[in-house]
């Protein structure tokens, strides 16, 4: 790898997973980026299931999840998923996507042992993905970045439950074989589990979305009297706002972690069209003003790095890390915008196509920019933190 990689503090165990994990990609995915099953919504389920079988075969299948069914350290798992994304195939054949890796983090930590058998061990071999059902249509007036307007209801009948509500951008809802459903009880948030495909949950369309590396795409949903057993509710009735708060921090830390390895290698194709493309009598890397977008791009990259490990130890400390994630989430993103942009730039006309794929990493970040909360939902967070602080020292 061209951009030199943090290592301190990670087992023997971790960089040679990471490691591996690399290689897997560079040799075995990145020669997919060009295969004709991609489509505008994400790679086909055909695709998919090749890609994991190589990663299968090759003992990289769910590599951040132990044997056990322990987890690597959150500063493991960053070395580990930041190579997962050099290619935007490679978290879908090592199964360290979005949204999987975060529903498979959620279930290790709160879901019963039966739904444990039932479903996580399912995802974690990669037999099945899944989706989270949260996001509400804004022209219902539903939850978006503020979950409090979660209009989705449950309602106890029995023991069973019963299910009404809309949801929509929903990752990979479209061939998902379980997904994680939010709604709201008299009690409060709840969260429950579902086998998909089900008559209840019902694809209203599939989304034109600006990205394209997420198998199913991004769906709008009904949800029509679905009647589940009280058994495959996760938790408690009520605490479903808490569960969420205990898949935020990892999850958005994960998306970090996945798209800086992304523009890790889009920086790498810029350094290497830009040697070699010639214009104005010397190579284009030796006119300052490409020059020094990538010499920005190596900085933006290394601060990006340090964000992601920072946090990651905050996560590996036992705290929570909402603060820490919300910070590395807006950093992150911005500096990666950043990175993808002057890519393109340095690039120029070839930096617009699908020969590499730098166009692709550019319209996938633009994206992350609002996945798990939106920069500016997180500044906001941010600065309400600042004046309760300073509310309470003057109180003190």
């Amino acid at each position: 790898m061209s951009f030199a990689m943090e290592r301190s503090g990670i087992s023997d165990r971790a960089l040679d997973l990471a490691d591996r994990v690399e290689t897997f990609v560079r040799e075995t995915v990145v020669p997919f980026e060009r295969d004709p099953r991609l489509g505008a919504h994400g790679p086909s389920e055909e695709l998919s299931m090749e890609l994991k079988a190589l990663a299968r075969e090759a003992g990289l299948m769910t590599p951040h999840i132990l044997e056990d069914g322990g987890h690597l350290t959150q500063r493991e798992t960053a070395a580990v998923l930041i190579r997962s994304g050099l290619s935007p195939l490679g978290p879908l054949a090592c199964h360290t996507c979005a949204p999987d890796e975060g529903n498979m983090y959620l279930l290790g930590k709160v879901a019963s042992p039966e739904l444990k058998e039932r479903f996580l061990d399912r995802m974690i071999t990669g037999e099945i993905r899944s989706a989270f059902f949260m996001t509400e249509p804004a022209e219902d007036g539903g939850a978006g970045s503020d979950p409090s307007m979660m209009l989705t209801t449950c309602k106890p009948d029995g023991n069973h439950w019963v299910i009404n509500g809309r949801k929509t951008y929903i990752t990979g809802a479209d061939g998902a074989g379980m997904g994680i459903i939010m709604a709201k009880a008299e009690e409060g948030a709840c969260m429950f589990l579902v086998d998909l495909p089900h008559p209840d949950v019902r694809i209203e369309r599939v989304m034109d979305t600006i990205d394209s590396s997420m198998p199913g795409g991004h769906a709008v949903v009904s949800i029509d009297n679905l009647r589940l057993p009280a058994d495959q509710m996760l938790g408690e009735a009520g605490e479903g706002f808490r569960y969420a708060q205990v898949r935020l921090a990892p999850a958005r830390l994960s998306h970090c972690m996945r798209w800086l390895g992304a523009c890790i290698r889009a920086h790498e194709i810029a350094v290497d069209y830009t040697n070699r493309r010639q214009a104005f009598g010397k190579p284009l890397i030796d006119h300052e003003g490409v020059g020094f977008m990538l010499a920005e791009n190596l900085m933006d990259l290394k601060q990006a790095e340090l964000m992601v490990y920072w946090c990651a130890d905050v996560l590996d400390s036992g705290a929570r890390g909402t603060v820490e994630s919300s910070m590395a989430k807006v950093a992150v993103s911005e500096a990666l915008m950043r990175v993808a942009d002057r890519c393109v730039q340095c690039m120029g006309g070839q930096g617009v196509t699908g020969d590499t794929i730098v166009e692709q990493v550019f319209r996938e970040i633009r994206a992350f920019r609002i996945y798990d909360g939106p920069t500016e939902v997180h500044k906001w967070s941010l600065a309400k933190k600042l004046k309760r602080d300073w509310t309470k020292a003057q109180e003190g």
